[in-house]
């Protein structure tokens, strides 16, 4: 049975799908949240310490868990694309992409000859080690992985229109801490929110899956109800922190430092 990618999960699909981010370098995080039911991770090799070695792994551990992987790379450079691309992710987000020039090369480090330039590896773990027909290797590749590029800054949003009408991109990000810091608001601010609402409008009106970071399942809600179908809620360290100081926290004096610990 052919495995689902990620593009055509969020196309067959009228739920928004949930995630959290791996900052983590250990395999034992990506179990243990596949069986607390997330549909898929983002592993971050932006702004945590993973590597292309890590990222192989816990995409053969989450998958086999029935979890989707996607990975936010650190930057464009199309041969580490393509390598987790073979590895078999089923994702993609670029960072910091602030014109279609940009947008444009990213997608086409994704997308296989003639339209991109990304090449055959059809004896990787994409291709199944070979077991996959080359007709549904690059069937899959080219529409079911999703490409999705991370709009960040005020000047992305203001022309959002032109970088989602870039050919072969099929999933488009919001940061929306980074876009408050180059826009100088925060996000309660009218006018952020008209940034947004921008933001949502050209991917809805383009058909692009749009997707963002919450820290609560509250605020996942509230996403959803705004139109992000996919949205990844805090992350793993944030989650193992909250469960250990609240353990902490419930305890009480009796476990307080220097409180007496008679019998």
């Amino acid at each position: 049975m052919t495995r689902m990618g990620f593009a055509r999960r969020l196309a067959t699909t009228d739920r928004c799908l949930v995630g959290t981010w791996v900052k983590i370098p250990a395999l034992e995080p990506v179990e243990i949240l596949a069986d607390a039911g997330f549909d898929y991770i983002v592993i971050d090799q932006e702004h945590a310490p993973l590597t292309l070695e890590f990222a192989y792994q816990a995409t053969v551990v989450a998958q086999g868990a029935g979890m989707s992987v996607l990975v936010r790379v650190p930057d464009r450079s199309g041969s580490h694309l393509q390598r987790l691309l073979d590895s078999g992710v089923d994702g993609i987000l670029v960072p910091r992409v602030t014109s279609v020039a940009e947008a444009t090369a990213s997608v086409r480090q994704m997308v296989f000859s003639p339209a991109g330039d990304r090449g055959l590896g059809t004896t990787s773990r994409a291709g199944r080690w070979g077991g996959t027909p080359r007709a549904e290797y690059l069937r899959f590749g080219d529409e079911e992985v999703m490409r999705a590029v991370q709009l960040e800054e005020r000047a992305a949003i203001e022309t959002v229109e032109d970088i989602l009408d870039v050919p072969g991109l099929n999933g488009v990000f919001l940061g929306m801490g980074d876009l408050g810091l180059s826009s100088g608001l925060t996000q309660a601010d009218p006018e952020f929110q008209k940034l947004v609402d921008r933001f949502l409008t050209a991917a809805h009106d383009r058909g692009v899956p749009a997707g963002t970071a919450v820290q609560t399942a509250a605020q996942a809600q509230e996403a959803a109800d705004r139109g992000y179908r996919y949205v990844m809620v805090s992350n793993d360290t944030s989650l193992l922190r909250g469960a250990a100081t609240s353990v902490v926290a419930g305890l009480g004096s009796r476990f307080t430092e220097g409180a007496p610990h008679g019998v």
